[in-house]
């Protein structure tokens, strides 16, 4: 049985010149913001510092004409955050790209897949 740890996959890396990047991990991060409502509680989600997810958020609302993400302060739930449409749009756009990808070099993925060494194949 494979452990899906152990199942090549393809990473979507965006490069904005000069210096920005959209990648998985920005991506999770926004997937974890539109389910828990917090920067916070995505960020621990990841291992990553509040301050450190912050920033992550802060990169991408600073890469596009309009925010992605809205941080809520205060009241009685004690504030958050939320996707903005924008937002949404955005995390759609990019998981339509990566499924569009996986699909055009599924053959070339499942041949390297096929003749790929691991290390439990040392043994046979």
């Amino acid at each position: 049985m494979e452990n899906s740890d152990d199942v090549l996959r393809l990473v979507l890396r965006i490069d904005f010149p000069p210096d920005s990047r959209l990648g998985h991990g920005k991506i999770r991060l926004l997937e974890l913001i539109a389910s828990t409502g917090s920067i916070s509680a995505a960020g621990r989600a990841m291992d990553m510092s509040y301050r450190r997810a912050w920033l992550l958020v802060d990169a991408l609302n600073s890469m596009f004409r309009r925010p992605v993400v809205e941080s809520q302060r205060g009241g009685k739930q004690g504030g958050g955050a939320a996707l903005t449409e924008f937002g949404n749009e955005l995390l759609h756009t990019y998981r339509n790209m990566q499924e569009k990808l996986e699909m055009a070099v599924k053959p070339e993925l499942d041949w390297l897949e096929k003749n790929r060494h691991r290390s439990s194949d040392a043994g046979q």
